[in-house]
């Protein structure tokens, strides 16, 4: 008879020791990872920190912002943009207000357009696909100086854009001069011409709920459309390598199942671009909350502030004003923004569990008839 050990007396497992090569590898893994590693630090960490410093701080530019003048204010920086019932505060609810719009009307019309050229371009029967790839990606290559330069040539009093409405028989808008919100100007073409007395007082961040709502400044509104033209290629080409991933059998299964052309774009393509659809929002989120250089190169803010955002309102502050203080905090603040949209999106786009009316829907009548009894 056999005695069997019990689990408590059974000899362990001998531990396998790792090899001097593979020791060797790990060291040889740092070392070759070791300059990536200080660049990153030296030039990325570092600075980020010394920013977050920076905004605790009140540091006005002159000598190191570790020096023994420095004095840490606590979070005052940030109270003088949020609390502070001041120029400080306006001027960052009207950047946040700029750029809420500049988001939420270019991240929905560049992904859009970047689907559709994505899908346009991958058909196989399509002519000259590579001409039309190329001619779609140009812009994104193209400096975004040159382009804004470009742009306000266009939409110039007397541009291209302006000459086309003369020749339809309108009268196109002085673009980049004109501060009018997009939806009051339409508004006023219904005779509203000024808004109830509520939303002309008081306000977030010392903005008016009708400021809020006014939408996009022309000038802002012409920013925009710059965006949607000069990004849409870049998505595209992620949007295409998604599609060409796609196993062409389900398309084909769709079809002879009968489903049209929209059913299998909505049913069977769009579900499998779900990670590149979550990539192509949040580079598009970070991408328009950190807009600069076309303001920066264009109206600087103007006209009235009206294409004032927060990313060139941080350079502003601490380059013009010199106020390094508030333009770190305003970095910051930026940065929880895009965190906290970022995030959202994410959530959104989430994988949900299939609910059990939908799974009902899709078993047999056999199996729905034998749990019923």
């Amino acid at each position: 008879m056999s005695v069997l050990a019990s689990p408590a007396t059974a000899p362990a497992p001998p531990r396998r020791r790792s090899s001097g090569i593979r020791r060797g590898e790990g060291l040889a893994g740092w070392l070759f990872t070791l300059p990536v590693i200080i660049l990153l630090g030296v030039f990325l960490l570092v600075p980020v920190l010394m920013a977050l410093w920076v905004s605790f701080s009140d540091w006005n530019g002159n000598g190191s912002p570790l020096s023994s003048s420095v004095n840490f204010v606590g979070l005052r920086n940030y109270a003088d943009l949020t609390t502070g019932s001041g120029l400080a505060e306006r001027n960052f609810g009207l950047s946040l207000r700029n750029n809420l719009w500049y988001v939420v009307l270019v991240v929905p019309l560049q992904t859009i357009l970047a689907l559709l050229l994505a899908v346009l371009v991958s058909r196989r029967l399509l002519a000259g696909r590579g001409f039309f790839r190329t001619a779609y990606y140009f812009p994104s290559v193209t400096s975004s100086v040159a382009i804004t330069v470009l742009w306000l040539f266009l939409f110039s009093n007397s541009g291209a854009v302006n000459a086309i409405f003369a020749r339809l028989g309108a009268n196109g808008p002085d673009w980049f001069n004109e501060p009018a919100g997009l939806w009051a100007v339409i508004a006023g073409w219904f005779g509203m011409t000024r808004p109830p007395g509520w939303m002309d007082q008081g306000g977030f961040l010392e903005v008016t709920p009708w400021e809020w709502l006014q939408g996009p400044s022309i000038a802002m509104f012409a920013y925009i459309l710059m965006a949607v033209f000069t990004t849409s290629g870049t998505f595209m080409l992620i949007f295409m390598a998604a599609i060409q991933n796609i196993d062409p059998a389900l398309d084909e299964a769709g079809m002879i199942d009968g489903a049209s052309g929209w059913q299998r774009f909505w049913r069977i393509t769009l579900p499998q671009l779900r990670p590149a659809l979550f990539t192509v929002l949040t580079l598009g989120l970070i991408g328009c909350w950190q807009v600069f250089d076309q303001i920066y190169t264009g109206t600087q803010g103007a006209p009235g502030k009206t294409t004032l955002t927060p990313a060139y309102l941080s350079f502003q502050a601490s380059f013009g004003s010199q106020q390094w203080g508030d333009g770190a905090a305003i970095a910051f603040i930026l940065f929880a923004i895009i965190v906290a949209f970022t995030l959202f999106q994410r959530w959104v786009l989430r994988d949900r569990p299939v609910s059990r009316r939908r799974i009902r829907a899709y078993q047999p009548k056999a199996a729905k008839n034998g749990a019923a009894s």
